[in-house]
């Protein structure tokens, strides 16, 4: 059994160990903060906020992001047209040039037909690499609705 004057002294100790331990983990974090904005352009559909197609969408504001993560936003695609239409998605002008190289767009509609009046929700998710090297950046996205 350990007197209470040895019990009060272990638990200092491993009190100050546990503390110790923690300053030198936050000392190893850093942080780099990434703002951006994405605009967006669509061609033979309608880009919306909303399911009700009540609030257009032309730009996307990634908010800050920090290397490794990924951020996904959901719109709606509308099909205003009296034909089918095969969506695709790309990224234009990207500031500064070569961003893209370590931040990626994907979304979960590539080659998707959307049928004339239909509604359909798209996910679009920015991945940053952990190995990002800019701060700040800037690029167009496009929404293509092809006829077929």
């Amino acid at each position: 059994m350990i007197p209470q004057k040895g019990f009060a002294l272990v638990l200092v100790a491993a009190v100050m160990s546990i503390m110790g331990t923690s300053v030198a983990v936050s000392v190893l974090v850093t942080s780099n903060t990434i703002p951006n904005s994405g605009n967006i352009t669509a061609i033979g559909v309608l880009v919306y906020w909303d399911n009700g197609c009540t609030n257009h969408t032309t730009m996307i504001n990634w908010d800050t992001m920090s290397p490794g993560s990924t951020k996904s936003y959901t719109i709606y695609l509308k099909n205003n047209g009296t034909s089918a239409e095969r969506l695709s998605m790309t990224t234009n002008s990207w500031s500064p040039a070569g961003a893209q190289n370590s931040i990626s767009l994907a979304w979960n509609r590539d080659s998707y037909l959307l049928n004339p009046s239909a509604v359909v929700s798209a996910t679009l998710t920015l991945n940053v690499s952990s190995s990002v090297s800019v701060t700040d950046f800037d690029f167009n996205i496009v929404i293509t609705g092809t006829e077929q």
